[in-house]
């Protein structure tokens, strides 16, 4: 029985971590052997050491569904009781820490007031939805243990059979979705838009089934009668489309002639699509059995390209033929196929040069970004530690370090505001943080939940 906190550490090929060092672990490896009288026991356990194939450490790229890779780690538990209370007890702190940050009562960076009126709080959000696909993906992974072959038999879809309740688990997610998104009647629908003292209301015509555009698609529809419309986010992407602004793909001033639904919430992290997320990671957790029951470098990739290859073809023949375009916002089917292929794809390259070619030291930054993502994600995308920085500022608000950073160094350096932007997240947000975490790194100090 494996032990789970060297399991967090990467997946193993049965029985063995990743190593933090590839170098070092050689180097002791030698030491230890050169010590050892006999000659022919000596060569054999170098041989093994040198065969034995390096494992990718799960946190180097961190993607969407790389929590669920994280519900592997506590399946070697031998109380299963002990394992469903850890699953519920990480996806209740995943969810508080969710509506703690995006529920509404930090306004962080930019707005120093904190508090939210409970008839407008945001119930959803990123870290719920990780919540729900954890949650799941894990609780099948613990329950079905026993019910699972320990090795592989021969064929090519041997892994699939292998973990085929994994499978239905994500096929019946895509069913409910796709069936509730294709055959739910959306019928008209009306909200209000409240500005200083004024309140305005828009009502947005439907009646149809189907549709995949912003107006009358099931998913918002789900979230408007689940939820309660006043507890939706409230600045959808869809404002900054064509048909909202000029100002397209940037925010800017409506046109006269928008449409209504231009100004209403939409819940991009909503129940719906949060379900069809559960898909993604149904196939993360994929990706993971294939470094666990594969040893050797081609066959990983293999598994890997194949995989991510044939997610991306899929991807793109039902959005190039309009069957089901590539959508975020409504976490469509096309969208599910691309971004698991995509991630595929990057992990298979990733494993290529740090694992193969062992060219570990340029991606070290993106190890210790994942190492410490919780972190990063409070601080860095939720803007926690920007508007620690806001909070001292010189008579006005706005005149602080942050905005004249980004203004000074970066936006008036270059004369433009899109290349400062960018130049500021990279060296000020990614590279920032990335030193930031190498130090945690380095002191053992780490934040998960």
């Amino acid at each position: 029985m494996e032990d789970p906190k060297k399991m967090e550490e990467g997946f193993g090929n049965g029985s063995q971590p990743a190593t933090e060092a590839t170098g070092h672990h050689h180097n002791k490896v030698a030491e230890n052997i050169a010590h050892d009288n006999d000659q022919k026991g000596m060569m054999a356990t170098l041989e093994q050491k040198e065969e034995e194939p390096m494992m990718m450490k799960q946190k180097t790229k961190r993607v969407a569904t790389l929590d669920a890779f994280r519900g592997l780690t506590i399946v070697k538990i031998p109380e299963v009781k002990y394992a469903i209370r850890k699953i519920i007890l990480r996806t209740l702190k995943l969810i508080f820490w969710g509506i703690l940050l995006q529920g509404g009562y930090s306004h962080a960076p930019d707005n120093l007031t904190y508090g939210v009126d409970m008839k407008h709080i945001r119930w959803c959000g990123i870290l719920q939805r990780i919540a729900l696909v954890y949650f799941v993906v894990a609780l099948v992974e613990t329950l079905t243990t026993k019910f699972r072959p320990t090795g592989l038999k021969s064929g090519p879809f041997s892994i699939f059979t292998a973990y085929k309740w994994q499978w239905i688990g994500g096929f019946v997610a895509f069913v409910i979705y796709m069936v509730t998104t294709f055959s739910l009647f959306v019928p008209d629908w009306s909200f209000t838009v409240r500005q200083d003292d004024t309140a305005e209301r828009y009502t947005v015509k439907c009646g149809m089934r189907g549709h995949l555009g912003p107006a009358c698609n099931a998913v918002g529809y789900v979230d408007r009668q689940v939820w309660g419309i006043n507890h939706l986010y409230n600045q959808p992407v869809w404002a900054r489309l064509r048909a909202c602004t000029f100002s397209s793909p940037g925010d800017g001033l409506f046109g006269d002639d928008a449409p209504s639904w231009c100004r209403a919430p939409f819940e991009p992290e909503g129940l719906l699509s949060s379900i069809s997320a559960i898909v993604t990671g149904t196939i993360g957790i994929h990706y993971g059995h294939v470094l666990i029951h594969f040893k050797g470098h081609a066959q990983r990739l293999k598994q890997w390209v194949s995989m991510g290859l044939v997610l991306l073809i899929v991807a793109c023949i039902l959005h190039f033929t309009d069957a089901i375009p590539i959508n975020k916002q409504l976490y469509s089917f096309s969208y599910v196929c691309f971004t698991a292929g995509a991630a595929g794809i990057v992990f298979s390259v990733l494993y290529i040069l740090i694992d193969v070619w062992g060219l570990r030291t340029p991606f070290l930054f993106l190890e210790w970004i994942g190492m410490n993502a919780m972190l990063v994600f409070v601080m860095a995308a939720q803007g926690i530690f920007a508007a620690f920085i806001n909070g001292w500022y010189f008579k006005n608000p706005d005149n602080n370090l942050v905005n004249w950073i980004q203004q000074h160094v970066f936006i008036d350096v270059w004369k433009s505001k899109r290349v400062g932007r960018l130049l500021y997240v990279i060296f000020c947000e990614i590279t920032f943080w990335s030193v930031v975490s190498g130090i945690l790194h380095k002191l053992g100090i780490y934040w998960k939940l």
